[in-house]
């Protein structure tokens, strides 16, 4: 079995494969000081919770977005399941698909292995909406290379920015307001957020398909989006053509076959 794992900058998380099928997935937030021995007592409980035992894992794979908490992780996979994870971006490790960019060392590997499941599922072109801490679109182009794309900040990130920076304004909840013009100060702030966030989201997807058109990549077959807010988002917008929940982690899943294939 495969333990694949996706450390990204507010959450970890970790899934179990055996074959193509998942067998389980569990969340922790992600804190950089968490040592090998804490994951491993927290993963064992709650693999066997789920009736799966920790001594059939026999892969491990990661991608992190956070580069302190690697060390621990890595050890987690070696020490407590015996296998020298593969480590998305280290020298080796095959992806299936090219990276056409200046420094492709600076991709992050989230971005990457949704590239990767993405193509795999859809076929090229296409772009990927990612709703996390940032929120990031990428472009793969109709052979499967990814072709950069564009980083904003989050939803969460943004609203804590605005709570933080200014003193009047409340933690709010992100929801769907039924108007853009609010009556209240939180309604204000929760219209500005959705709704600005739809506007960003429709201006960034129409100019990226403008821009592949212009540079012969072609008019993207399908937007997907993933990450937690994926479906409210899409819900008011036809920018996005479908959700996929799992495209990071059937991306792990599908780098490993990869790589571990004779």
């Amino acid at each position: 079995m495969l333990l694949a794992i996706d450390a990204g900058n507010t959450n970890t998380v970790f899934a179990v494969f055996e074959g193509s099928d998942c067998r389980g997935v569990w969340r922790a937030a992600t804190e950089a000081r968490r040592t090998s021995d804490e994951y491993a007592v927290w993963l064992d409980q709650v693999m066997r919770r789920d009736g799966i035992d920790p001594k059939d894992i026999d892969q491990a794979i990661i991608a992190s977005v956070v580069p302190s908490a690697n060390f621990n992780l890595s050890r987690l996979c070696t020490e407590r399941f015996s296998s020298r994870p593969l480590i998305i971006g280290e020298d080796g490790v095959y992806l299936g698909i090219e990276v056409l960019l200046d420094r492709p060392e600076e991709v992050g590997a989230d971005r990457l292995v949704n590239a990767v499941a993405a193509f795999d599922t859809i076929g090229g072109p296409l772009i990927v909406v990612d709703f996390g801490t940032a929120t990031t679109f990428d472009v793969v182009d109709a052979d499967g290379n990814y072709r950069g794309g564009a980083i904003a900040p989050g939803v969460n990130l943004s609203l804590e920015a605005l709570h933080q920076a200014a003193a009047k304004l409340p933690k709010v909840d992100i929801v769907r307001p039924p108007y853009v013009i609010g009556k209240t100060t939180i309604s204000a702030m929760q219209a500005g957020i959705f709704w600005g966030y739809v506007g960003m989201i429709e201006g960034l997807v129409g100019r990226m398909r403008a821009e592949m058109i212009g540079a012969s990549i072609g008019a993207p077959r399908s937007v997907v989006a993933t990450g937690g807010l994926a479906t409210l988002f899409s819900q008011a917008t036809t920018a996005i053509d479908r959700i996929d929940d799992d495209l990071t982690l059937r991306g792990l899943c599908i780098i490993n076959q990869l790589n571990r294939s004779p």
